[in-house]
């Protein structure tokens, strides 16, 4: 058996799998042979193949959200939840784990609830500015509440707060320069400013349609323009531009190579995630930040409000977001002076080696 056995829930979009996979890829490389790593996702969401196709093991849960809109729903949500606990206890009692980390998403409730109950320690990754009320129910049971932002003690105990920022992909760690192979990947030219465009994996609407609403007085007005279109929209959007010669537009459904991308943006329009922000504070980009108002208790604003309240960002609510996109982006980026104030002030919210700081407390707590 190995020295250490550690279970990681959590998952449901990328800014959850993303820390997740860091934690454990750190977890890996200090004890590459005595540690022993599980994840616990919910069935029919990434984690189940990104999790796999990263080399570790994962079970599944039939966990699922709450359906705010029709209390009828939420029986099945419940049920399905009761079972989800049932499956966890089975799974921690065979797997015998040191402790639990909890990276959010569905399947963090039940698996670290169920493991507190049997009294082995749990760690929680709360990535966000405001915390979620499954959190909030959670850290009065955490040994450990690892965070990204300052003043989370409004939400959970502050002697067991640690400020350790959110993890982030290896290669975005370091802040890279507009050099000649980013340039080249995207087909750009160095004399002219760069939008980099990017509403998540699967798309953000309200970003497609002010890019699809404003790209030809972006293009007009000199800007180069990166797109991250995300999965839903990009053969739509591809369709619509396929008749059109922009020069300088580079567009696709996901940026593989995403350090690129940041290296040579003068400007970024970007949902409001914890993980999106903590790229963007760590690349010290000044960012226009559009919070979506479909994630739970609108945490995302919160998250934009903490750098906008600090000059640190502009927040362009969603409901104006269509309308206002291409001209609020035209106007920073002829306002160099603004744009060298907001990377200043948004790097002072940058936290580093996040990863190793979370298995840092993580051993601690496991000794």
């Amino acid at each position: 058996m190995s020295r250490y056995r550690i279970i990681i829930s959590g998952g449901g979009t990328g800014g959850h799998i993303f820390p997740a996979l860091s934690i454990a890829g750190e977890i890996r490389k200090r004890f590459p042979q005595e540690a022993d790593i599980l994840f616990v996702g919910a069935n029919d969401r990434m984690e189940m193949t990104r999790v796999p196709e990263a080399g570790y093991r994962i079970v599944g849960l039939p966990v699922s959200g709450f359906v705010r809109s029709s209390i009828l729903k939420n029986f099945g949500v419940a049920f399905r939840l009761l079972k989800s606990l049932i499956i966890a206890r089975k799974h921690i009692r065979r797997f015998k784990p040191n402790i639990a980390v909890g990276v959010g998403g569905y399947a963090s409730a039940p698996t670290l609830w169920m493991a507190s109950l049997m009294k082995i320690p749990i760690l929680i990754q709360e990535q966000n500015s405001y915390a979620g009320l499954t959190n909030k129910m959670l850290g009065r049971r955490a040994a450990r509440i690892c965070v990204a932002y300052r003043g989370m003690g409004r939400f959970f105990p502050q002697e067991r707060i640690i400020l350790t920022g959110n993890p982030v992909r290896k290669d975005l760690e370091t802040l890279r320069t507009k050099d000649a192979e980013a340039l080249a990947y995207f087909n750009l030219e160095a004399d002219k400013p760069v939008l980099l465009v990017i509403g998540g994996s699967l798309g953000a609407r309200t970003v497609n349609n002010g890019m699809r609403r404003g790209l030809k007085a972006l293009i007009d007005a000199g800007v180069q323009v990166i797109w991250q279109t995300g999965r839903y929209y990009y053969e739509e959007i591809k369709k619509e531009l396929e008749n059109t010669d922009y020069k300088g537009l580079w567009f696709s459904d996901f940026i593989t190579r995403m350090e690129l991308a940041y290296a040579v943006a003068d400007l970024v329009v970007s949902r409001a995630g914890a993980g999106s922000i903590s790229e963007l504070c760590l690349q010290r980009k000044p960012v226009i930040l559009v919070p979506s108002p479909n994630v739970a208790e609108d945490h995302q604003t919160m998250n934009a409000r903490a750098l906008s309240d600090n000059a640190a960002a502009v927040l362009l609510p969603d409901n104006v977001a269509e309308e206002r996109l291409a001209e609020t982006a035209i106007d920073l980026i002829r306002d160099r002076q603004r744009l060298k104030s907001l990377g200043d002030n948004i790097f002072q919210f940058a936290q580093h080696n996040s990863a190793e700081r979370i298995v840092d407390e993580i051993f601690k707590e496991i000794r």
